[in-house]
């Protein structure tokens, strides 16, 4: 057994199911629902399906961090059990949750200053964010101490590629992400836009790209373009979907096809409720190891 925790987000985008399998513990964010409050559990108190059914009938959304006090009450059993703590947040360039779990790290380490809490900003989200916790749980498991693992994901968060595009660009105008002259001249021409994960892990978009058959194949050469070996990766590869499970399954077939060497099949996700209250149904994401990403 290692002396320390590994933990995360529950925007990791991951089953509670591969997290358990893995040994990767998880605090939960709060999302609302026409102003009622639920925990972001990973699709166990409310049914993804569901959660998107409503946004599409309707419903108004928003998201709430986990805040320093949650945090604190997070950490603080694993410090009486004499366990420190490697965890990993939500990318800083999407929320504040970052400065909260340092804010909390410093209380804790008052309270217990014999252990140790590294926390990460993992640049990353949804199971990009996921796919980087399951790299680390494979270095903790082959024996890297605490300090050598939070460094080793310092060191290497930026090589996790987040590539996504979306159907359905109503909630990227409400979200202020994409303006809406531009969503309803997108809407009219069929557009849909290739975005991904920039350097400071914002969401940035790239292309715009007509037709969901062209953004499907663009997608996938974005993955040719900057994988690890081209076509020769040998890595994992995940895939994250909201309420569009064909559009996914589509994806994950065609890389499947043009990778041959992928490190076993394509693993499907749901995009969880934190980031799809911003995303809204419709958006399919694509995350693999590649060359650092850049500005």
């Amino acid at each position: 057994m290692s002396d320390y925790i590994l933990s995360c987000c529950s925007t990791v985008d991951l089953s509670p199911e591969h997290l358990q399998a893995r040994d990767i513990h998880y605090i939960c964010f709060h999302y609302f629902l026409d102003e009622k409050e639920y925990i972001d559990d990973l699709g166990q108190s409310m049914p993804l399906d569901q959660f998107y059914k409503a946004m599409a009938d309707g419903a108004m959304t928003k998201t709430a961090q986990v805040n320093i006090s949650e945090y604190l009450d997070y950490f603080t059993p694993f410090l009486e059990q004499g366990k420190d703590i490697v965890h990993l947040t939500l990318s800083s360039g999407i929320s504040g949750t970052y400065n909260s779990a340092m804010n909390a790290a410093a209380i804790a380490r008052e309270r217990f200053p014999e252990r140790k809490i590294y926390i990460v900003d993992s640049l990353a989200a949804s199971s990009g964010y996921g796919l980087l916790m399951d790299a680390l749980a494979d270095k903790r498991d082959e024996g890297l101490s605490a300090e050598a693992l939070a460094a080793w994901a310092q060191d290497n968060r930026l090589r996790l590629h987040h590539w996504f595009f979306s159907t359905d660009l109503t909630f990227f105008v409400r979200g202020g992400r994409i303006s809406k002259a531009a969503g309803v001249f997108g809407g009219v021409l069929n557009i849909c836009p290739l975005m991904n994960v920039d350097n400071l892990g914002r969401l940035i978009p790239r292309e715009k790209i007509r037709t969901k058959k062209k953004v499907i194949r663009a997608i996938v050469d974005k993955m040719e373009a900057l994988a690890d070996g081209g076509l020769d990766y040998s890595g994992k590869c995940y895939i994250s979907n909201s309420a569009c499970i064909e559009d996914a399954r589509e994806v994950a077939a065609l890389v499947e096809q043009r990778f041959p060497k992928l490190q076993g099949k394509v693993l499907i996700n749901s995009i969880g409720t934190t980031i799809g209250a911003h995303t809204g149904p419709g958006t399919v994401a694509l995350f693999f190891w590649g060359a650092k990403r850049e500005n």
